[in-house]
């Protein structure tokens, strides 16, 4: 059979046709592409995980101390009793400001007061037989040494009067020094004998505050140096180091340090926890936002930071001050690009995208730039 030309004509066109169809199609789904080190080092980025950076600088920084301590009274002692004898006065109350020499207690003076007497009897009557004696000497009816032995009765009068007087005076229970009256131990009526209290009194004026040094931190102060002491009440004070102990505690291997704050009005209170910030010297330090400290396989505290190289480096560092504006710390490399936003998805030796969250050094942070970062991390 033979066919028409035409058929075969509008058969090859169909075919023609459908080829071209079909090379578009398959051309758009599956473009031929050519790889090139630049594409390759593009899709190597695209993989890399992006954290931010900011570049910050060391600068020379107090390098304080904080320590924790507790407030305690300059000194008190208990008044004791050096008689024996009945409360028979007090003559202030709990609390009271008392001075220096002041009478706070008294007991009763009973007999004393007749030996008193009795001692000044008898010296009267001791200077009478020797002012005869004298006389009596003087025109030779009496001997030098009977005038001796009266002047020597003389003598032990004047003492034997000068112990009753004391004695009698013992009744009276001083303050040694100025202080408040802080507790009564006796009250009227009760019977004292020696060393037996009466009251305990309180001296709050300079206010000490004990801390412990350890071994690392004996070598760093200086009595005399100065100390900022915050009490748990909410006061913050200004002292100086009074006090370093020279032999460590065998339990503990730590140094007392004591720090006396100025308290003239007694404002201040006695056994209240303290925080002391001691300065010693200056040392090259970062500040750096709180929030990028971490801890690294071995549990030590520090900092993620990436190299020249991208790729990411952990420092150990040492916390030395704080304030509202973030931390002070050392161990980092002098400039550094530390990691602010990132460091959690990130491990040491990994090759990073590093992006600058400020273009300009910083050598420390203020509390501006914080802030806006943190309004920046959404």
């Amino acid at each position: 059979m033979k066919l028409n030309t035409s058929y075969i004509i509008a058969g090859s066109l169909l075919l023609i046709g459908a080829a071209w169809f079909l090379f578009n199609n398959l051309g758009e789904d599956a473009p031929l592409t050519v790889s090139t080190p630049a594409t390759a080092k593009e899709q190597a980025r695209q993989s890399m995980p992006t954290v931010q950076v900011r570049r910050i600088s060391a600068v020379l920084h107090p390098d304080v101390m904080e320590l924790y301590g507790q407030s305690r009274a300059n000194r008190e002692v208990a008044l004791k009793a050096e008689t024996v004898g009945t409360v028979s006065q007090i003559f202030v109350t709990e609390g009271a400001r008392v001075k220096q020499g002041q009478t706070v207690c008294r007991q009763d003076l009973n007999a004393r007061q007749a030996q008193v007497d009795q001692a000044k009897a008898n010296l009267r009557a001791i200077e009478t037989d020797l002012n005869a004696a004298r006389t009596l000497a003087e025109k030779g009816f009496q001997s030098a040494t009977r005038v001796t032995a009266f002047e020597a009765q003389l003598d032990g009068a004047r003492a034997a009067l000068k112990q009753a007087e004391i004695e009698a005076d013992n009744i009276n229970i001083r303050a040694p020094f100025s202080g408040i009256w802080e507790r009564q131990d006796a009250q009227i009526g009760d019977y004292l004998s020696p060393g037996m209290s009466c009251g305990l009194l309180v001296d709050l004026s300079p206010l000490k505050v004990d801390a412990q040094l350890t071994e690392t931190q004996i070598g760093r102060i200086a009595k005399g140096s100065s100390a900022t002491v915050e009490l748990a009440t909410g006061q913050t004070l200004t002292g100086k180091v009074a006090f370093i102990e020279a032999k460590a505690d065998p339990a503990t291997r730590t140094f007392r340090t004591e720090i006396q704050v100025p308290n003239s009005d007694y404002a201040l209170k006695a056994g209240v926890t303290a925080t002391v910030r001691i300065t010693s010297g200056e040392t090259l330090a970062q500040q750096v936002p709180a929030n990028v400290l971490a801890l690294n396989d071995t549990g030590n505290v520090g900092i993620r930071y990436v190299d020249g190289s991208d790729v990411v480096r952990f420092a150990q560092v040492k916390t030395i001050d704080e304030d509202a504006a973030g931390i002070w710390v050392t161990g980092l490399p002098e400039n550094t690009r530390v990691i602010v936003e990132g460091q959690d998805f990130v491990d040491v030796g990994m090759t990073v995208e590093a992006v600058e969250r400020y273009g300009e050094t910083s050598p420390s942070l203020t509390q501006t730039s914080l802030t806006n970062d943190a309004g920046g991390l959404q």
